[in-house]
C-alpha cells in the first residue's frame, strides 16, 4: 500500500524529491488506468453476451490497406466518401425503384399441404326465398384458405400373428410381421420417432413430453422414454452412425468443434465437465453432408486421435492445441485455422469501447482488414475449388500478407492482455493455420459450419441442462448426429426416424451393414415422404 503524506511533510521535501514523488504517482495512475481498462473490457463481454445482439456484423468500412515499399498504407476510399458527402445534393435526382413483391409465394408455400375442400352453398329452398320473382345463375366461387390443425393422437395397436403347426411333425410357423423394436415393450417406431423429434429437434425435455402424453391419457413416463431412446440408439441407430463415420473418412476436408456438457453420473465429482465433440463434412461439400457428435469425458488429444485415426486430409478447427499436436504426430493430416475466431477478438474489443472511440481504435483497423478478406472470399462461393484457389492467390493472399505484416508492426503498441492484443497474439500464433485456406480451394475460411452444427445441441442443453448417465450422453451423441445430418440433407425428421426404426430392426441378422447404403440421407431408396 502506498504511503500517504500530509501537507506538513510535503513542505519539508526539496524540489527533487517532490518531482520524484509526482513521477511515481503518474506511473501508478497509468497502471491503475490500464488495469481499469482491462476490467471494463472483460466486464463488457459477458454483459453484451447476456443483453446485447449476438452478431459480429460490422458497418461497411471506407478503409483499405496496401503494402507499399515495405510499409503498410491505409487508403481512404474516396469514391465512397464523396458519395456520402454529396448524398444531399443527389437526393432529387436519384429515383428509388420499389422492389417488386414476389407474387405467388403464399400459393407456393401452401402447395405441398394436403387440401380439404369445404363447400358452402345455399339449398334450393333458400335460393327461392332469396330470388322469389326471378331465376338465378351461379357465379365463380369466392375462395379463401385457412390452416386446419389436428392435435396428435395415440392409438393402441393390437397385433395378432397367426401361428401354425403340422399335425404330425408339430413344426411351427408364424406369419410374417414387423420386427420387434424392443420386445415386451409398448414402444413402436412411430412413437419413438415422435419422442426423438420432441427432445432432439424441438429441444423439449422428457419431463415436458411426459406432461404432453398425460394430456392424451397415455401413461408414458420420462423413465420409459429415456430407456427406450437409449436402447434404440445403442441397438439400431448406432449402426448407421458407424456407417456414416466411415463415410466421413472419404472426405478431403472436414471441420471440428467441441462444447462442454454436464453428465450427472459419470463417476466424478459433481460439476465435472464432459465434452461433446462434433465433426462434419467441409462447408463446400454441399451434397451428402455428414455431421457426427462424439461424447467424451475430457478434452484430451486421445479423443480426436481415436476418432480421426483413419482420416487423411484437412481438418478445420478453432486453434485448440490438441489438433496441432495431432498434426505433429501424422504426415497425412493437416490442420487449418479459423478466421472467425480471429475476428471475434477484435469485435469484442471494439464493442467494449464507447461508440465515439470505436472507429479510432487499433481493433477497428484490424477488423477492417479482416472484413476486406471476408468480402473477397464471399465473391468465390459458387466457384470450383480450382477457381477458388486461383482467385485466393491473386486477390486474397496480398490482403492476408498485409494484415500479418501490420500486426507485427503494431503489436508492441497495444496494451498487453487486452482483447486487441489477444487478437494479434492469436493471429501470429495461428498464422500457419490461418494461411492454409489460401492453398486449397476446398478449405473454408472459417469454422462457422461446425459451430452452426453444434448450435442445436447447445439450445437443447439450455432446456434439459445435463445428461443423467454416460449411456444417455452417448445415445444423445448418436441421435444428434443423425438429426443434424438429416437436417443438412433437407429431410423430414419425424418421417426419416420412423423409417430408420422400422427398417434397421429388419436387418439385425445380416452378416454386413451394406443395407445402410439405402438408409443414407441422400439415398434414392428413401421413401418420398422423408424428403421435403
Amino acid at each position: 500500500m502506498a504511503k500517504i503524506y500530509d501537507e506538513e511533510q510535503l513542505n519539508k521535501f526539496d524540489k527533487e524529491t517532490i518531482i520524484q514523488l509526482f513521477l511515481m504517482q503518474q506511473e501508478q495512475l497509468a497502471e491503475i488506468d490500464r488495469k481499469l481498462q482491462l476490467v471494463l473490457e472483460q466486464l463488457s463481454v459477458p454483459k453484451r453476451n447476456r443483453y446485447g445482439r449476438a452478431t459480429e456484423k460490422m458497418e461497411s468500412s471506407q478503409l483499405s490497406f496496401q503494402e507499399v515499399d515495405g510499409e503498410i498504407v491505409i487508403i481512404f476510399n474516396e469514391a465512397e466518401a464523396l458519395a456520402d458527402e454529396n448524398a444531399d445534393e443527389l437526393t432529387e435526382e436519384v429515383i428509388k425503384k420499389k422492389s417488386d413483391k414476389r407474387k405467388g409465394k403464399r400459393a407456393e408455400d401452401l402447395s405441398n399441404l394436403p387440401k380439404e375442400v369445404i363447400n358452402h352453398d345455399f339449398s334450393e329452398d333458400e335460393l327461392k326465398v332469396l330470388y322469389p320473382d326471378e331465376n338465378w345463375k351461379r357465379l365463380p366461387d369466392e375462395v379463401y384458405h385457412r390452416y386446419s390443425f389436428t392435435p396428435a393422437k395415440i392409438a393402441l395397436e393390437e397385433h395378432h400373428v397367426a401361428v401354425y403347426s403340422g399335425k404330425k411333425t408339430e413344426h411351427m410357423e408364424k406369419a410374417k410381421h414387423p420386427a420387434y423394436l424392443l420386445r415386451g415393450s409398448l414402444v413402436s417406431p412411430s412413437l419413438e420417432a415422435g419422442i426423438i423429434t420432441g427432445k432432439y429437434v424441438n429441444a423439449a425435455p422428457f419431463a415436458r413430453l411426459e406432461k404432453l402424453y398425460q394430456q392424451y391419457n397415455v401413461p408414458i413416463t420420462r423413465q420409459n422414454m429415456a430407456n427406450w431412446t437409449i436402447l434404440c440408439a445403442e441397438r439400431y441407430l448406432s449402426i448407421l452412425y458407424d456407417y456414416l463415420h466411415k463415410y466421413l473418412y472419404r472426405c478431403h476436408v472436414i471441420q471440428a468443434d467441441e462444447t462442454p456438457l454436464l453428465v450427472n453420473k459419470d463417476g466424478r465429482p459433481a460439476g465435472s465437465k464432459s465434452y461433446m465433440w462434433v465433426y462434419r463434412t467441409g462447408k463446400y461439400q454441399t451434397d451428402r453432408q455428414v455431421v457426427l457428435y462424439d461424447y467424451q469425458k475430457t478434452r484430451k488429444t486421445d479423443h480426436p486421435r481415436q476418432f480421426l485415426k483413419h482420416f487423411r486430409g484437412v481438418c478445420v478447427t478453432d486453434g485448440y492445441q490438441v489438433y496441432h499436436t495431432l498434426e505433429g504426430e501424422r504426415e497425412d493430416l493437416e490442420i487449418a485455422g479459423c478466421w472467425a475466431h480471429c475476428r471475434r477478438r477484435y469485435d469484442e474489443a471494439i464493442k467494449a469501447l464507447p461508440k465515439s472511440e470505436q472507429k479510432m481504435s487499433m481493433a477497428y483497423l484490424a477488423l477492417s482488414q479482416i472484413q476486406q478478406i471476408y468480402h473477397e472470399e464471399k465473391q468465390l462461393q459458387d466457384m470450383t475449388p480450382a477457381e477458388r484457389r486461383r482467385h485466393r492467390q491473386k486477390n486474397i493472399k496480398p490482403l492476408v500478407d498485409t494484415y500479418f505484416n501490420w500486426v507485427r508492426i503494431n503489436i508492441e503498441k497495444i496494451m498487453p492482455k487486452s482483447k486487441t492484443h489477444n487478437g494479434m497474439t492469436y493471429s501470429l500464433n495461428q498464422e500457419k493455420y490461418l494461411r492454409r485456406f489460401l492453398d486449397d480451394g476446398e478449405i473454408p475460411i472459417d469454422n462457422n459450419a461446425a459451430e452452426q452444427s453444434i448450435r442445436s445441441f447447445c439450445i437443447g442443453k439450455k432446456n434439459w441442462v445435463m445428461c443423467d448417465t454416460i449411456n444417455g450422453a452417448k445415445s444423445s451423441a448418436i441421435i444428434y448426429s443423425l438429426v443434424e445430418t438429416a437436417k443438412a440433407n433437407k429431410l423430414r425428421l419425424y418421417e426419416y426416424f420412423n423409417y430408420l426404426l422400422t427398417e434397421i430392426p429388419e436387418h439385425m441378422d445380416d452378416k454386413n451393414n451394406d443395407f445402410c447404403e439405402k438408409l443414407l440421407p441422400w439415398s434414392d431408396g428413401l421413401p418420398a415422404e422423408c424428403r421435403k
